[in-house]
């Protein structure tokens, strides 16, 4: 067996996501000499959330046909959501550089969501774009794949303004934002914190490029209207301006009953 092999597959394994978990079990099919194997786990992922999922990994690994090295290629997910019934599949192939999509972003692309990530095109040349699965669609060079979206940094997405949008108390201090801005490019359902005439509530974010806006959903995970959301926070803005403004006819009422009564005393004082 190729021990520098054995420590490179595992150093991949473990920037892909799937940690130390197979490393016993990788190094027991290198030994066997097999042109390629398979290592399948499955596991519960619920994200910090309380939903739970199903979640089947199938890790291929290949022997090199000039040499003794092995090389792992690819992983196929299956996710199930309920029981008894089929779950999403898809493979997601490993990249040489460090774009290849880890398992949590898999996961969370396979949930519906959007992953943030930098990309090589046929160049070589390095950009930044928003990955969302079209699960009405499948791609066209790879059997059986859902479509992989692109939007790319000219798309126009910014995710910090997006979240500005709203009365989230972590964007208030630099630390949690980084956290926050880190967590939703990840493709993460994100907890936070809003806070409405003064009552902090929690609920869920999600980064959703294709709109240019967030997905905000209660405690339960029920999706809120944007709108209603952003009305949220210019809540206590329109307060204020209407109060403003209740202020200021007062004052214009105040100022106008001076010259009234001017006005009734001449009236007075020209009908004697």
């Amino acid at each position: 067996m190729n021990q520098k092999n054995l420590e490179y597959l595992k150093d991949q394994l473990k920037y892909t996501g799937f940690g130390e978990t197979f490393e016993a079990e990788l190094k027991e099919n290198m030994l066997k000499g097999d042109k390629d194997f398979k290592i399948i786990h499955t596991g519960i992922m619920n994200n910090g959330v309380p939903n739970k999922d199903t979640l089947t990994v199938e890790l291929n690994f290949k022997k090199s046909d000039q040499t003794d090295m092995y090389f792992f290629n690819s992983y196929h997910v299956n996710l199930q959501k309920e029981e008894n019934k089929p779950g999403l599949e898809q493979t997601f192939y490993i990249n040489k550089d460090s774009s290849s999509i880890t398992m949590k972003e898999a996961y969370n692309l396979m949930e519906g969501r959007s992953v943030n990530k930098d990309l090589k095109n046929k160049e070589g040349d390095v950009y930044n774009a928003w990955l969302k699965f079209d699960f009405k669609e499948t791609d066209a060079d790879s059997a059986g794949n859902f479509k992989l979206n692109q939007y790319h940094q000219n798309y126009g997405y910014d995710l910090e303004a997006s979240l500005s949008k709203h009365s989230i108390k972590e964007l208030e201090t630099p630390k949690f934002k980084e956290d926050l801005l880190n967590s939703l490019k990840k493709g993460n359902l994100q907890s936070v914190t809003f806070v409405v005439s003064g009552v902090e509530s929690k609920m869920y974010v999600e980064a959703n490029p294709q709109f240019k806006t967030v997905n905000v959903y209660d405690g339960n995970l029920q999706r809120i209207n944007h709108r209603e959301s952003k009305e949220q926070k210019q809540g206590e803005a329109e307060n204020k301006s209407v109060s403003k403004e209740q202020k200021k006819n007062i004052d214009a009422d105040s100022d106008s009953e001076p010259e009234n009564k001017k006005n009734n005393k001449k009236s007075k004082s020209h009908s004697i």
